[in-house]
Parts: structure tokens; C-alpha cells; sequence
């Protein structure tokens, strides 16, 4: 019998700490599979000493509060861009989910995504960080950072807890970060597009505006952001984004017309406050996006029954009547979409994929294996006239950012697309 909660699309749940603590390991796992899968399929050289670029911890971070979960340094691996590109600055924010309860933050600051003292020293630097030109054609001469994500709240709230010692201060390191990039360069940016994903997608929407108005003027700045649209469909996720709202202090950070309209409960999803957004967005967003399906539409508390133990492991194992629940997962996130396609300045990129995270992989950004959106299989909303084309998502992000032509792309429904990369994590 079919999960009535699946019907209804009721996607979030108060997860409990062993839960986020699964989706921060799973989201870890899936980014270190995927670069090792770009090093084996696209990669011609073998650790070239410019893919693995160090950390760097930020400069006098306690004494300006700006400190992750455990009251650690946050940090950024920085790379210099070079050519024509020595100008230009590309930024990276890191995903990985939130912890939105006391007892899921102080698990998460013994890990990477809440404390420094287990980031590693060095990361590859792969799709839209990519130094190759093979591998990112338009970015890859660009300065890059990488921005490491430990407060657990997409760099948003400015509060702590000191009978637990949890620091609650994402934008605190926000603005410490930003100040010391500004400092060896930033401020003299030329061209600038700010990006994330997943978790760091959506600092990227809550920032993007803020991130334009401490540039130079003159500078070309936009905003990327990948698998960061979420789906706040029923009461439960109000109060687990409201309780998560409430001890971290993240009004402050939050759009403040839509706060003003609706509360910062809501104000963390997209959909409530992109349409205020005033600098140039593209999204990414796989239609299928297998976090959001194994930790929101069917965590595995709510299939106690194990029916959908194979679907969430691997879209091609699922039953046409799960298939279907899936395409009404799709079917929301695209309403949601409705009031973003106007946009004469925005972009899309939304293919049929079980993915998730698809711009710092250089396997789904731009390789010979990569996604594409083909124009035979595609809904376009277009301005003016759109030419027929094949296309990466790296590709299609650089026809928009140099306005080479509108890029408005959304994918027919799975399984249409044989150019997806599905996740199939029952391949262990």
C-alpha cells in the first residue's frame, strides 16, 4: 500500500539527529564518489599539483565571532586565476544540509561541516573550479574559491548557546570570508559569479544581492545556484525550518520583505523571496534530486515497510507507481519554478537526472559523459528565438553569464534523457 504521505507530496519531517547526521555522511560520500569518478573517466593528468588547492583558515576569526559549530576557525582554499582571466573571481560555496536541532549541531561539530579541525588540508578542484579548459571552458583561467561550510545554517544566523558551546554565527563568517577575499583581490573583480550547492545553493540565493552590493560597480556580478530549490509543502517543515529559525537568530540574514510578509520560517526556501533577487540567477536543479527523495520525500522512518528501500537507492529500481510519485516530486518543483521563467535575466538548467550537486563535478559540468539538455526533448521558455542545440551545464551557464543567448531549459520527464548520470547507490 502506497505511503499516504507520498500522495500528498509532504516532504520534510523534524529529523532527529541520527537523521541529518546520515544526510551530511551521505552528502560527503556522494561528492568524494563523484570526484573519484572524474578522475578516473575525464581526467588526463594524474595529481597535477593545481587540482589540489590548500586550505586556508580564516585570519583573527575569534576575535570577530566569525566561528564554526565548535567555536573553530572557518576557512576557503583559494586558487589564482591566471591569463585573462586574472581578474575574474568564480566562488564556490560548500554544501552539506543543515543540523536544526541542539543535539544534531553538537554531532555535526565533530565532523567537517561544523568544525575546521576535520576539513581537509587540501581538495581537488574539478568542474566549474576546474583550471583545465577542457574541463570548464569559460571559468577555467578564472581565481577561484572554494568557501567551507560549519555553521549548519547556509551561512545565515548570528547567535550561540553557551550552556551547550554551539556558535550559531553563519553570518558572521560570511562577512569575515568576503572581507579577507576583498583583501588579496576580490575588490578589484572585473567579472564575479558567486555559486553553491545543495546547502550552499541556497546561501547563494540568501546572499547574492548582498555579495553584488560589496563589489566594484562596473563589475559583472551573478549568481549560480546548484540543487539549491527546496519544497516547504506542509506544516511539519515550517516548524523544523521555524525551531531552526528561532534558536539561531537568522532573520537578520533572510530577505526582509519576505520576512516582513511571512516570517523567516519560510523565508529560507527560494520560491518565497527569488523574485526579489535583483542580480542575475541561474538555477540547477536535477528534477530528480536524490537527496531531497531520500531525506525529504521518503526518509526511511516514513517506509517502515522497506517498499521503497530500492527506489531510493536507484531510480531505475523503482515500480511505475513509485516512478509516478516521482514525477509529482517534479511536477512541484517546476510550479515552483513558474515565477522564476519571466525573469529576463535568469537562467535554468533543470534536466531529468537522480543527481544531485552537478557544477564541481567535472563528470556532470562538462566531459564527454556529461548531462545534456537535447531541444528535441525539451519545454523551453525562451526570449526570442532559441536555436536548436545540444548543451552542457557548463556550457549553458556560460551562454548566459556572457548573454551569448537566453538559456531556459527544462528537461521531459524520466527517462527520457539517456544522457543523465543516475546515481545508483545500490552499486557498493
Amino acid at each position: 500500500m502506497a505511503n499516504p504521505r507520498l500522495r500528498l507530496l509532504l516532504p520534510w519531517r523534524n529529523f532527529s539527529r541520527r537523521d541529518w547526521a546520515i544526510a551530511a555522511f551521505g552528502f560527503i560520500v556522494f561528492i568524494f564518489f563523484l570526484s573519484l569518478i572524474s578522475d578516473s573517466r575525464t581526467s588526463t593528468k594524474t595529481n597535477a599539483p593545481l587540482d589540489f588547492v590548500d586550505l586556508t583558515l580564516l585570519r583573527n576569526a575569534e576575535d570577530q565571532g566569525a566561528v564554526c559549530l565548535d567555536g573553530s576557525a572557518p576557512g576557503y582554499h583559494f586558487q589564482s586565476g591566471f591569463g585573462s582571466g586574472s581578474n575574474n573571481w568564480v566562488l564556490h560555496i560548500e554544501g552539506g544540509g543543515w543540523c536544526n536541532t541542539v543535539s544534531s549541531c553538537l554531532f555535526r561539530k565533530t565532523t567537517a561541516l561544523g568544525s575546521s579541525n576535520y576539513m581537509e588540508r587540501q581538495v581537488r578542484f574539478s568542474g566549474i573550479l576546474s583550471h583545465d579548459s577542457s574541463q570548464n571552458p569559460d571559468f577555467f583561467g578564472w581565481n577561484k574559491v572554494k568557501v567551507r561550510y560549519c555553521d549548519g545554517a547556509s551561512f545565515a544566523g548570528n547567535s550561540q548557546q553557551n550552556e551547550t558551546q554551539l556558535f550559531f554565527r553563519g553570518q558572521r563568517i560570511w562577512k569575515a570570508v568576503m572581507d579577507e577575499l576583498l583583501s588579496i583581490g576580490l575588490s578589484n573583480a572585473k567579472q564575479v559569479l558567486l555559486s553553491g550547492c545543495s546547502a550552499g545553493g541556497l546561501a547563494t540565493l540568501i546572499h547574492c544581492d548582498d555579495f553584488q552590493a560589496i563589489l566594484p560597480k562596473d563589475a559583472t556580478v551573478k549568481c549560480l545556484a546548484d540543487a539549491g530549490k527546496m519544497l516547504p509543502e506542509i506544516a511539519e517543515c515550517s516548524l523544523s525550518i521555524g525551531m531552526l529559525s528561532t534558536f539561531r537568530g537568522v532573520a537578520d540574514s533572510l530577505d526582509k520583505d519576505c520576512v516582513e510578509r511571512m516570517g523567516p520560517s519560510q523565508c529560507f526556501f527560494p520560491q518565497e523571496f527569488i523574485k526579489n533577487i535583483k542580480t542575475p540567477v541561474f538555477l540547477v536543479n536535477p528534477a530528480y534530486d536524490f537527496w531531497q527523495i531520500q531525506h525529504v520525500l521518503v526518509p526511511p522512518e516514513s517506509d517502515p515497510s522497506g517498499i521503497w528501500a530500492k527506489c531510493r537507492l536507484s531510480i531505475q529500481k523503482c515500480t511505475p507507481d513509485q516512478i509516478e510519485i516521482l514525477h509529482g516530486f517534479r511536477n512541484s518543483l517546476l510550479k515552483t519554478l513558474s515565477q522564476f521563467q519571466p525573469s529576463k535575466d535568469g537562467g535554468m538548467f533543470i534536466n531529468s537526472c537522480f543527481s544531485h550537486c552537478q557544477t564541481v563535478i567535472t563528470e556532470t559540468w562538462h566531459s564527454p559523459n556529461s548531462p545534456r539538455i537535447n531541444d528535441k526533448c525539451i519545454w523551453r521558455v525562451t526570449i526570442g528565438v532559441l536555436p536548436a542545440f545540444v548543451q552542457t551545464i557548463a556550457e549553458s551557464v556560460g551562454d548566459w553569464y556572457f548573454n551569448r543567448k537566453s538559456v531556459k531549459l527544462i528537461d521531459c520527464p524520466y527517462p527520457c534523457n539517456p544522457s543523465c548520470y543516475n546515481m545508483d547507490f545500490t552499486r557498493r
